[in-house]
Parts: C-alpha cells; structure tokens; sequence
C-alpha cells in the first residue's frame, strides 16, 4: 500500500482502493434522484447546447447570436454588462468605462427588439444572467415576446434571479435582502401564473465557486439558498407544487472529474429531501434540474490551449453528472471575451461529447463504482454538516447577513491559492511544465465608444416617447412597491411605455434604498 495522500480541494481524502460492494435499488428518474431526474436521460434527449455570449451593443450580440445558431447551439445564454447588471443605463455617470464590456448593453425594450432581430422567441430556450434587475429583463422579454405575437404561455427560458448569491459571492445587487426577496417570490407569483414554462430562478453555486468555494461548499450554500427561496414563497402563500417546479440551479464544473460527478448526484437527492421535508408532494417539484458551466476560475492565461482540455473534462463530468444545459467555456477567456473561433471549438466540445465519447448511450454511466458512490455519500454528508450550521444561525439570509458564508469563500480561496504558491496543488503551465514563450492567442477587444452609441440611442428614445405615458407607469411601480401589490404588471407596462432600465431600478432606490454590505 502506498503511504502517499489525496484529498481533494474540499478536504476529501480519497483512498487507494474502495472495494465496498454498492446495492443499487435505485432507478434514474425515481426519488431522491440522485442517478438523474429522467429515466433514459440523455437516450431520449440530449442537454441543451448553450454558449453564453453578449457584448457591446445589442446589434452586435445579434450577429453573434445567429452565427452560433448556425452552428447547432440549442438555446441562447445572454451576458449583460456591469451597467444593466447594477440598474444603471448606459448614459449614467456610474456607467462609464464598463458600457458593453463584460456583456451587452441593455437600456430599453428598443434594445432588447435588436437582440433578438429575427429571432422568435417562441422558438428558442433563453438563458438570462441576470440578478439584481432580473425582473426588469425579463419584462423586457415578455413585452418582447408580445409584440412578436408569441403566445407568452409558452415561451420558455431562465433568468438567473438568484440575489443571495450576489450578497455572498459576487456583489452585483441594488436593494437589500427584504426588498430583493421581494421581487423574487413576485417573480415566482406571475409567471407560475402568467409564463408557466419559464423558469423563474436559476439558483447559482457557480459565482460561489468562482469566488473561491471547493465544491463541498458550493453545494451546500447553493442548497441553503434554494431553501431560503422555498421558505419565502411558501410564507407568501405560494404552492411549492406549482412554483418549485420552475426552479433550476446553476453549477460549476472543475477539472476533478469525479468529485464533479459526485456532487451532482448528491445535490439531486439532498434537494429532492429538502422539497420533501417542505411539503412537496409532485416529483416535478421534488427534482433538481440544473445548468453547467465549466470553470471559468480553471482557464489560464499561460498557455491558453490548455485550457480546450480542461474545458474537455468539464464537460464531461457534467453530462456524466445528468446536467440538463451546459456552456462550455472558450480557451481564450483568461485573457479576453471568446473570439468566433474558441466560442466554435467550445461548442464543438459539446458536440464530440455527445456524439462520439459513448457517455449518453446510458442513464448514470458511473453508478455502482465503488469510488463514486463513495464519494457521492461523503458529499452529501459533508454539505449536509455546513447545511445544519447555516440553519441553527437561522437560514441562508442570516448566514450571509452574519458573514459566515462570505468567511468561509474566503478561507477556501486562501487556502486554494496558497497551495498553487507553494507547489502542492499542480496547475500544468503556470507552476509546472511552463513556458518562456508569450501567447499569440488573439484577443477580443470592446471599443469605448460603444457608450456614446448607446447614449444617442437613449436621447433618442426619450424624446420620442410619451412621456407623460413614462412618469404614470414610474409612479405605478413606486406605489405597487410601497403596498403589497405584485410589481411585475406595472413593470411590464412600463417597459411597454419605453421606461429605460435605470429608470426603473432608480425608482426603486427611491422607496428601498440600496444595500452597502
């Protein structure tokens, strides 16, 4: 036997051998689960192929748009830039420097009619990533949608929505919790009503392990903050057998291929026991359905090509996990946006792993490995231990508030980051089998002077509108937000009246103030 240890980055240490014989009851598409949410999963129906794209101008992103369409991309994942991510339009002093940077410009419902020119949206599956001013998009959609003359019951697509995590992680938000959870159980509310084939919260580990969490800790938080989005629709009255079918979640996928796995399949089932425990009675409810992407925190700058690799396995452990959607990242993304070219072997990624690597031909190719189903189960064990610290302290919302989830990111990452310092933790290209040779990788590179573009566009529409038509649908929103009424209605005509985005988010900051942290 050797001496030598392993222990994976979540404190796991992996042993030589396991040789437990592993009793398998448990059928895919059965609860908890945990083998995968469908019967013959992908036998019948593959993932859905999404590339994540969005920059500069709505125009531009259109053109991106088509082109990966062409290329077999299943369902759109739209990137909003820091501006539209924060309630702020493109002409607002804030804005400036950031205006069509990491994602498109989105100011109007103008804007949102040249992102999808010839694009019917009836047809397609939409991803948005967006947070604090999801609600605001997502009415931009709909009205979208409506003056296409879709039929809004079944249009169908994501917005991310998921504010905790923004608290936690990533630091996009506008208005504080109270407020924020608001707009989201309103959010759950009208569309379980009005756009039922929407889902109305992708509820995010990705930013949490992308800010420094090992996967232990992107599963529990993530599931923690799934629960607190349960709890609060439930307070409001709401049917956890109608609304929680709609939830879906949005997981990161490293580079150990099977602890990835390993996490999937436990999230499955501690989720479907956490909707049990709640009172959710349909298995559509009680079903963990989530969208990968694969580690953007993984892609190095040294070496670039590497990173088409790593990107490889990723993928792989997400669709050996039972992903339902998955974005392969590009291999120049350290360094810049994807260019045509990484954004096309990204999704050829896709592609070869469906179609030529085998892994679809059967439902949970990894079941009854010893090593997995081991390692599924110290998994689930371990996040259910974080999961029980974060509900004495009395749930997600308190445990962000008090800063444990926040310390505990950072502790990881310190860790992480010390171990690649020291040697310990291998990353080929950067502290071993380096090069002296600089990248030649081409950069994709966003002009400053899409802000003055977007602010022509801006004056235009203001001086077009009506603007008395403007200031009513405001006030509505103010009122609705000082009262209890459901506040997507009032967005929604607002938006139709040509109410920019900061607009909105402004009026907002006027009754809720803005969080500090």
């Amino acid at each position: 036997m050797s001496d030598k240890k392993f222990i994976t980055d979540s404190g796991i240490v992996i042993k030589q051998v396991y040789d437990q014989p592993v009793e398998m009851t448990e059928q895919p598409g059965q609860f908890p689960f945990t083998r995968g949410v469908h019967a013959a999963m992908y036998r019948d129906r593959l993932w859905t192929m999404r590339q994540y794209a969005g920059f500069s101008t709505a125009e531009e992103s259109n053109k991106r748009y088509h082109y990966l369409l062409s290329q077999g991309v299943m369902g759109l994942s739209v990137a909003f830039d820091l501006p539209t991510q924060i309630g702020y339009d493109s002409d607002h002093a804030m804005s400036e420097g950031e205006v069509g940077k990491v994602g498109v410009a989105i100011d109007s419902l103008e804007d949102m009619e040249r992102l999808f020119a010839d694009i019917q949206l009836q047809d397609i599956s939409t991803s948005m990533t967006i947070n604090a001013t999801g609600f605001i998009l997502l009415a931009f959609y709909i009205a979208l949608a409506k003056k296409q003359g879709a039929d809004i019951k079944k249009i169908s697509g994501t917005i991310q929505n998921d504010i905790l995590k923004e608290y936690a992680a990533r630091g996009t938000y506008i208005y504080p919790p109270e407020p924020s959870m608001r707009i989201i159980t309103d959010i759950f509310e009208y569309c379980s009503k009005e756009v039922p084939k929407w889902n109305t919260i992708s509820i995010s580990g990705y930013h949490i392990r992308e800010a420094g969490s090992n996967a232990v800790q992107e599963l529990a938080f993530t599931l923690a903050n799934g629960k607190a989005y349960l709890q609060a629709a439930i307070a409001k009255g709401l049917d956890i057998n109608v609304f929680a079918q709609r939830l879906s979640f949005f997981f990161n996928a490293h580079n150990n291929l099977f602890e990835e796995v390993a996490k999937f399949r436990a999230a499955r089932r501690m989720w479907a026991h956490i909707t049990k425990e709640l009172g959710a009675t349909d298995p559509k409810a009680q079903m963990l359905r989530f969208h990968t992407q694969t580690g953007g925190s993984t892609l190095t700058a040294q070496q670039p090509q590497n990173n088409i690799v790593r990107v490889a396995i990723q993928a792989m452990a997400a669709v050996m996990g039972g992903t339902q959607s998955l974005h392969t990242n590009g291999y120049d993304e350290a360094l810049s946006l994807p260019t045509e070219e990484a954004a096309t072997i990204a999704l050829r990624t896709q592609q070869i792993v469906a179609f030529e690597s085998g892994i679809t031909q059967t439902a949970d190719p990894l079941a009854g490995s010893f090593f997995v189903e081991s390692l599924t189960n110290e998994m689930e064990a371990a996040a259910q231990k974080l999961m029980d610290k974060i509900d004495v302290m009395g749930g997600a919302v308190k445990a962000i508030e008090q800063g444990f989830i926040q310390d505990e990111i950072a502790r990881s990452a310190y860790t992480y980051n010390k171990e690649i310092e020291d040697g310990s933790k291998i990353i080929v290209g950067v502290n071993k089998f380096t090069s002296k040779e600089m990248s030649d990788t081409p950069v994709f590179k966003i002009d400053d002077s899409i802000r003055q573009v977007q602010m022509e566009k801006l004056q235009q529409l203001r001086g077009k509108r009506d603007a008395a038509k403007a200031a009513a649908s405001l006030e509505a929103i103010k009122q609705c937000a000082l009262g209890t009424e459901n506040l997507m209605p009032a967005v929604i005509e607002a938006v139709e009246n040509l109410c920019t985005l900061g607009e909105i988010a402004d009026t907002l900051r006027g009754v809720w103030g803005e969080y500090k942290g």
